[in-house]
């Protein structure tokens, strides 16, 4: 399955750590969110889409690659993230409005995955940050994992 991982990962690197952890399991293309060219993506079976969050949501540079998408019908994906905070759906679903979107756009979400990461963004940086040390082999093992299942995925 021919697969690329878009990202946006800033200030520690966690983003960018998962995301090549997931591309080692897939074998996939891997690109930063202002390298994607979105005259590219019907060429792949499956696309990643990934970014840390930020006062509880995803970055604006990967939310607006995606208002640009065309349609792309059936078009599997899935998304994750690392933050500083956990993530808990129906309370703090920082995924949704990601989600939302791409589904607009016509892709079939096969799975999400998010994880901790060291976070020294906004108030958190008075403090010396929180999750120090995230993501950790742990996480980066959970991610691979995450990923090799998506290989089974239809």
């Amino acid at each position: 399955m021919k697969t690329l991982i878009i990202y946006v990962s800033l200030h520690h690197g966690n983003t960018e750590k998962v995301a090549k952890a997931m591309a080692n399991a897939l074998g996939a293309d891997l690109l930063r969110v202002e390298q994607a060219d979105i005259n590219m993506l019907s060429a792949y079976d499956l696309i990643g889409f990934g970014s840390g969050v930020y006062f509880g949501k995803y970055h604006k540079s990967l939310l607006e690659l995606i208002d640009r998408l065309p349609v792309l019908e059936n078009k599997k994906a899935f998304i994750f993230s690392t933050s500083g905070i956990r993530k808990i759906q129906f309370i703090h679903d920082f995924h949704k409005p990601l989600k939302e979107r791409l589904l607009k756009k016509g892709f079939n979400i096969i799975g999400e995955f998010s994880c901790r990461g060291f976070d020294t963004y906004g108030a958190s940086k008075i403090i010396g940050g929180i999750k120090k040390g995230r993501p950790n082999e742990k996480d980066l093992n959970q991610a691979e994992n995450f990923a090799r299942v998506l290989k089974d995925r239809k």
